[in-house]
């Protein structure tokens, strides 16, 4: 346990942060989720709605260092290149 005063401080900080990082990475899996089963069935309209949310919440996250810049640009890459493909899959 810490001693100092600055240490408490800390300590509570890094507990606050931790709770709102988590919530971050919460919601852009349970977004990521929305948008592939909407694809799967085929509701195009609730992807073109749910993606720039998905892909804010990436941004989002990435900005407050919740998710590493990279991570977050690889993650709304693959989210991408996945519709795109259901959306061709479903074309056929």
């Amino acid at each position: 346990m810490p001693i100092k005063k600055s240490a408490k401080k800390s300590l509570r900080q890094a507990k606050k942060r931790a709770v709102q990082n988590l919530l971050r990475k919460r919601a852009i899996k349970d977004l990521i989720k929305k948008i592939l089963k909407a694809a799967a069935l085929g509701d195009t309209n609730k992807v073109k709605e749910l993606l720039p949310l998905a892909q804010k919440a990436i941004d989002k996250a990435a900005k407050t260092k919740a998710i590493k810049k990279n991570a977050a640009n690889r993650k709304k890459s693959r989210l991408a290149v996945r519709l795109k493909k259901m959306v061709i899959d479903s074309n056929k």
